[in-house]
Parts: C-alpha cells; structure tokens; sequence
C-alpha cells in the first residue's frame, strides 16, 4: 500500500533512539524537580525573554540560556514523530486503519485531559499541564499504536 506521509521504516530506530532517553530525562527533571539552568548554557536569540518576576525583557536580542529543556522538547517530538509516522516493514489497509484510529483515539484521549484539567488546575502548574500536552499526544498513540499491534501479532500466532 502506498502512503506517502509516512517515512521509510529506517526512521523508526532513530525515532526510538531520540525519544525513550528525553522522556526519561524529562520526566526525571519533573519528577527529581531536578533545575538545569546551569547546564548547558549558551547564547541564544530570544523572541522575548522573561525575568524572575515575570517583565518581558530583551525582546529580540542574544541572551545567555541553559537549552536543556529545548533539547529534551526537541527530541522528544522529533523522535517521537518519527516512532508514530515511520512506515512499518509490512504496512497495509489493515495496519494504516490502526494507525488511523489509534490516532483518533489518542486525539480523544489527549484533548479530554487537557479539557478537564483546565477546570482544575490554575496558575503556574497550569504551565505544566501546557508543557506535558505537546508530547503527551504522540505518547498515547504510541501506547495504542504499539498495543493494537502487539494484539494483532497474538491473534495471528494463535490463529497459527
């Protein structure tokens, strides 16, 4: 079956390699509340950069910045983009139809999260909910994408 939108199977390891050691990094540093200002630092062009108390300051200019978290957020969404959306050695209608409503459903999943804990969750943590929304919807579809698999394998083997 041709699916254009898909990149070749030889993606998939790479997308692995990116996004199992940033989602372990990530959820350490949210976890431990690990800080990483003083890793990685660099200069870098900021759009806008905030201070402490929350006063936009050096609009588009250098500043110096610890880039571990754009790094973290990076390959998280790069490798994890490349684990959903790489093609599967033998991908056909039935596959693609899994791939379909694992999607749907991981959409449903994510965005019922995040509606409802919009109503009870405020301030500041709110930003974590925000920060954990932009990978947790590649997250559940991997989890599905990777489940209904792994049950098609076991009714084949069975049926065998």
């Amino acid at each position: 079956m041709k699916t254009p939108f898909l990149f070749p199977n030889a993606f998939k390891p790479v997308g692995w390699i990116l996004f199992v050691p940033a989602f372990l990094l990530s959820v350490s540093i949210s976890v431990f509340n690990i800080h990483t200002e003083d890793y990685l630092v660099c200069r870098v062009f900021a759009f806008a950069n905030e201070n402490f108390l929350g006063s936009v300051t050096n609009s588009f200019s250098f500043i110096e910045n610890s880039i571990v978290d754009e790094l973290c957020l990076l390959c998280l969404i790069v490798g994890g983009i490349f684990v959903c959306f790489s093609r599967l050695k033998n991908e056909d209608e039935f596959i693609s139809k899994i791939r379909y409503e694992s999607l749907v459903w991981a959409t449903y999943c994510n965005y019922g999260i995040v509606l409802f804990l919009t109503f009870f969750i405020y301030g500041t943590p709110f930003l974590n909910v925000l920060f954990y929304n932009t990978f947790t919807l590649i997250l559940f579809f991997i989890i599905r994408f990777h489940y209904k698999l792994y049950q098609l394998r076991k009714v084949s083997e069975n049926e065998e």
